[in-house]
Order: structure tokens, then sequence, then C-alpha cells
């Protein structure tokens, strides 16, 4: 029941603002790998938006596996008016993942695991039309993950020596694109 009243409240809210996109990266879809999301007004030059990009690659060059899903959750600050101009915008979200690292390329060792991300994205929308609106961004902050280490060979056992997950922190650039948006 409290699942059906949230979702009243979002749907009820998003169309009383009528300011809502939905939104689609062409810039990832090049490379086959989809990145969808959302974006509604919530304030006079504040909007929230949540984006969700998968890769679906079990096997890169060959071997490695590119396996990731991230969902973004965003508020973002306007600085001329609510889509169109610059932008700056604040973001924390969880990512689960098969990858291989760049610094592990030349080897047979991948990573499974999950982390979240903690960052900021800058961006700019140019409008094309009433209906249709280009968002150009790009992001990054802290990234920490937890993972297990393995080989893709057949190796038994793991491929770290950690007991549990093994931990890593980094700041990264992870976000990026055109989105192309066209408003409900």
């Amino acid at each position: 029941m409290k699942k059906i009243f949230l979702l009243a409240i979002i749907f009820f809210s998003t169309q009383s603002q009528s300011q809502t996109f939905i939104k689609f990266n062409g810039a990832t879809a090049l490379v086959a790998i989809p990145n969808v999301g959302i974006e509604t007004s919530i304030g006079e030059k504040t909007t929230f938006s949540f984006d969700v990009m998968a890769s679906f690659w079990q096997s890169f060059n060959g071997h490695s596996p590119m396996e990731f899903y991230t969902f973004t959750p965003e508020v973002r600050y306007h600085f001329k008016e609510k889509y169109d101009g610059l932008y700056v915008g604040g973001h924390a979200g969880p990512d689960f993942y098969n990858i291989q690292k760049w610094n592990n390329w030349d080897s047979n060792y991948y990573e499974h695991g999950f982390g979240y991300r903690l960052g900021v994205t800058v961006g700019y929308n140019i409008k094309l039309s009433d209906k249709f609106l280009l968002d150009i961004f790009a992001g990054g902050g802290w990234h920490q993950g937890f993972y297990k280490g393995y080989f893709n060979d057949g190796s038994p056992g793991r491929g770290d020596k950690a007991e549990n997950w093994n931990k890593s922190g980094e700041w990264l650039p992870y976000r990026g694109g055109v989105m192309i948006s066209y408003k409900l």
C-alpha cells in the first residue's frame, strides 16, 4: 500500500509540474550501452533526474567481461532557467558489476561486485523545440567498490587474497554523453 501511495504522489507531482522529460543517451547507444532516464521539475530552478545505464557485454575483446548496471538519482540546479543552459547536479547511487578494470586488460583477472558513487555532473541543455532538447553532460566523483576477484580461464578459486570482500576506492569520471530528451 505504501508503494502505491508513493507512486501516486510521484505521478501527480510530475503531472502537476508538466515539465517531465524522458531521456535516451545517444552517445552511449553508439557502443551498445543503453542509458535511459527521466527528469522532472521540483522547484523554480531545480529538477530531479533519475537514470539507469547498463552494459550487457559478457565478453569484451574476446575474454574480458564488461557488464555493469548503474542507478543515478540526481538533483540539478539550473543557472538560467530549467531545461535551458548550464546546470550542475549532485548525485549518489549504487552500481553492480562484473568487469575487468583497465589495469588488468592484459590478464584474465576480473572483478564481480557492487559499489556506490558520490559525485557531480556539469551539463548544458539546448532547446530544439517545445518537446525536444539535448542534454550534454559529463560527471564523476568518488566510487567505493566491494568485489571478489576471479579468473575467467576456468582456474579454481579467487584471484585475490581477501577473505570476504576486497575494497577499492577511487576518483573517476564515470558519466557523460548527449541525452536526447522528450517532454511528456
